[in-house]
């Protein structure tokens, strides 16, 4: 088990669009399976390649009760997004201590490369839905606060830094 530690905001990989995956190798499995492992570690329902300092399109998602059930993506893109909403209370290891409520579509249906390098379609719905966006945005460098106002971010984001002072 390799656990890998989270990188802080605000790390200039974060804010950063990461780099497609061309191909699924044993290398690429190696980096969910740390993955995974540092999601499990958490506990979170999602991880992003970069929380974790590698630059790649690479998202697991595990929001299942009894965790095993990971999902293991690759250049996670969304096809079609619910027009119904859904709340949910979000935080991110690269900014702890600190969350806000976000507002998402309830279902995505996503297209990714799978752990056999095959496209794959899947539709997701609420918890599922909503950690697949938020790791979907880390991807593409934006963080789950950028969807706040800017007063509310900003608030959140002093708050963050207090703790961190703190220690």
């Amino acid at each position: 088990m390799t656990v890998r530690p989270c990188l802080a905001w605000p790390h200039p990989v974060l804010k950063s669009p990461a780099a497609p995956v061309t191909a699924i190798t044993d290398d690429i499995r190696a980096i969910w399976a740390d993955m995974i492992d540092t999601m499990d570690a958490m506990p979170g329902y999602g991880l992003a390649a970069v929380q974790i300092g590698i630059p790649l399109r690479l998202a697991v998602v595990d929001c299942s009760t009894e965790r095993g059930q990971a999902i293991r993506m690759a250049n996670p893109e969304i096809l079609h997004a619910s027009v119904q909403p859904r709340d949910h209370d979000e935080a991110s290891p690269n900014l702890p201590g600190v969350s806000a409520v976000i507002t998402r579509p309830r279902a995505v249906t996503v297209r990714f490369l799978n752990e056999q390098g095959e496209i794959e379609d899947r539709d997701f719905v609420h918890l599922w839905a909503t950690s697949v966006q938020h790791q979907i945005d880390h991807l593409a460098g934006k963080m789950y606060f950028d969807h706040l106002s800017p007063l509310k971010r900003k608030m959140l984001l002093a708050k963050a830094e207090k703790l961190r002072r703190r220690g």
